[in-house]
């Protein structure tokens, strides 16, 4: 690791803020501190450079010194530095960026709806089918199918969808939520069962869980096209297709989390496009402002808007909406990170580069730690075990892809474990010589954790 000089500003902070990180968790370890960034490294304040292989939260699309957004939003701070979007008012960045993003939506889409956030957005799109399913008048139409591992935020209703057990722990669970199989063939697979016949039973699965639960009780489907903090879960050839068919069979709104992956990830503008998937919403966010700035949004499709339309109207108002939702500054950073993605084909490189980083991932799959390597476009995981038969790591799940994230720290890269998973999702901005950097710190991490074993756990 090289240090940055001048990297000292922070550290009285620094103090502070570990004294208030223990006070939340009781235990010993304060946080690293971040200071300085510059491209796809950040530095913290010993000085010390890390390659920031999970683009901070899957987010930081253009890095971290992408000068165009600094410019665009201190000009918005000068020309009106906030407004808000309620009672029939708007300004001119927020006009522009629900154009936009009806414009480049793989699908049809009436309507854009700004957040704060992935985890508001998902809780508007619930709130929204279900005033939906009233306006209809099917009130009893309200249950939500998401599946296990998928991860849908950390807010009310969103922890609520999520399918993982630590954002639900001793945390109640107040909306009406099914869960189905996540889509791992790797993990969830029968023995000899192929991609194809997995994919089925999945469906056939899904078309089970909806007559058992009642047709006339689920409003919708919630699912990321790749699911993100679950593992990096690439779902299986025909999937999808077969998941749609079923949710058109019952008549069931399909929600799309494109909050990691859109703008680029999976090496097309939208997962969407990658999977030929047909949403009548999608949830929007994390790259959509290079995490700049925190923003979100929902798209909406006429199907969804009509119902809920002619609800308000009847009701006088649609009492929903967020004081920083559609913020100018926000929104014009939004606007040209689209324009910047578009300018310098971003994703396009995605997928070229994300092909070459995956690449040199699996020279990996021999490793002695390594069950598999999996990823589409520029995101990606690699399965940690500690016997490849079996599929097992060590006896706490987790464990194992602890120790690799501490050893990844040592090789000088951040990536972040998803349980027993090492998750990669770099900026777009990565260059071929950047990953090749990467892909030896990766080799010299997984190594280290080879060597922190006692003799014997690996077989």
């Amino acid at each position: 690791m090289s240090a940055l000089p001048n990297s000292v500003e922070g550290r009285d902070a620094a103090a502070h803020l570990h004294g208030y990180t223990n006070a939340l968790t009781h235990g010993d370890v304060g946080p690293l501190i971040i200071e300085n960034g510059k491209g796809v490294h950040v530095w913290d304040n010993s000085g010390n450079k890390y390659l920031e292989a999970m683009s901070g939260l899957w987010s930081t699309a253009l890095g971290f010194s992408e000068q165009r957004l600094i410019d665009v939003a201190t000009k918005q701070m000068q020309q009106l530095p906030y407004y808000h979007t309620f009672a029939h008012k708007g300004h001119g960045p927020a006009a522009d960026l629900a154009y936009k993003l009806v414009e480049i939506a793989p699908v049809s889409m009436s309507k854009a709806f700004f957040t704060n956030s992935g985890s508001e957005a998902i809780d508007t799109a619930i709130k929204l089918c279900w005033y939906r399913s009233n306006a209809l008048g099917k009130p009893e139409k309200k249950k939500i199918i998401s599946r296990n591992r998928g991860y849908h935020g950390v807010t009310t209703a969103g922890a609520c969808l999520t399918g993982l057990p630590a954002n639900q722990a001793s945390f109640d669970c107040l909306v009406p939520v099914v869960r189905v199989t996540c889509p791992h063939h790797w993990r969830e697979g029968h023995p000899g069962e192929s991609e194809e016949d997995f994919a089925t039973r999945l469906a056939e699965e899904l078309d089970s869980v909806i007559q058992a639960e009642g047709p006339d009780t689920v409003a919708a489907f919630f699912a990321e096209p790749v699911q993100g903090a679950g593992g990096v879960v690439v779902p299986p050839r025909t999937y999808w297709q077969k998941i749609q068919t079923i949710l058109n069979k019952y008549d069931i709104l399909l929600v799309a989390d494109e909050v990691i992956c859109g703008f680029g990830r999976t090496g097309n503008m939208f997962g969407c496009q990658t999977y030929d998937i047909q949403p009548d919403m999608m949830t929007l966010s994390k790259q959509l402002t290079s995490s700049y700035l925190p923003g979100s949004a929902l798209l909406i499709n006429d199907r969804v808007f009509e119902p809920i339309a002619d609800e308000s109207n009847k009701v006088g108002v649609l009492g929903h909406g967020f004081t920083g939702g559609g913020h100018p500054v926000v929104c014009a950073v939004a606007n040209e990170t689209i324009r910047i993605i578009e300018e310098d084909n971003l994703v396009e490189r995605a997928a070229k580069v994300g092909a070459y980083m995956l690449a040199g991932l699996r020279q990996y799959e021999s490793h002695p730690l390594v069950a598999e390597v999996r990823g589409v476009g520029l995101i990606g995981a690699i399965e940690l075990v500690t016997n490849k038969e079996t599929k097992v790591a060590l006896e706490k799940p987790g464990q194992l892809g602890a120790i690799a994230n501490a050893k990844s720290m040592e090789a000088g890269f951040f990536t972040r474990n998803m349980a027993d998973a090492m998750a990669f999702c770099p900026p777009l901005i990565i260059t071929e010589s950047e990953v090749d950097d990467l892909i030896e710190g990766v080799g010299k991490a997984l190594d280290a954790t080879l060597a922190e074993l006692p003799a014997g756990t690996v077989s």
